[in-house]
């Protein structure tokens, strides 16, 4: 599973390099400068946190996957949908009331990043 890991992060990064790029050509003009800084502020999470998940992969190569690994990534994945793809959305069709569900996402990562604490100190 920590070679899958590596795989959903590598992908998820990609995916925050087209977005950004999308966002950066695309979307200058058409949307409005603060819609534009969420967008941007999205591509820089879901960014981070697919450097995450590649770290718990990586972290992983040295141990057995376990559940608290699994868990960092999964909630680092969870968050990048939501919190970023809340930011996305909401930038694309100024639905501001996105907006209010963009925490949860930001809770996730938090979780994500315990989990990773948690594995790393039970090592």
């Amino acid at each position: 599973m920590k070679h899958t890991w590596i795989a959903v992060g590598a992908l998820f990064a990609a995916l925050a390099v087209a977005i950004g790029a999308f966002g950066a050509h695309g979307l200058e003009g058409i949307v409005s400068s603060s819609m534009l800084e969420n967008y941007e502020t999205g591509v820089q999470y879901h960014m981070f946190h697919a450097l995450g998940i590649i770290a718990v992969g990586l972290f992983a190569t040295n141990q057995e996957m376990n559940g608290k690994l699994q868990a960092a990534a999964l909630f680092m994945s969870v968050g990048i949908v939501i919190f970023s793809g809340s930011l996305y959305v909401m930038a694309l069709t100024n639905m501001t009331w996105l907006g209010a569900i963009t925490p949860i996402g930001g809770v996730s990562f938090i979780a994500g990043w315990v989990f990773l604490l948690v594995a790393a100190l039970k090592r």
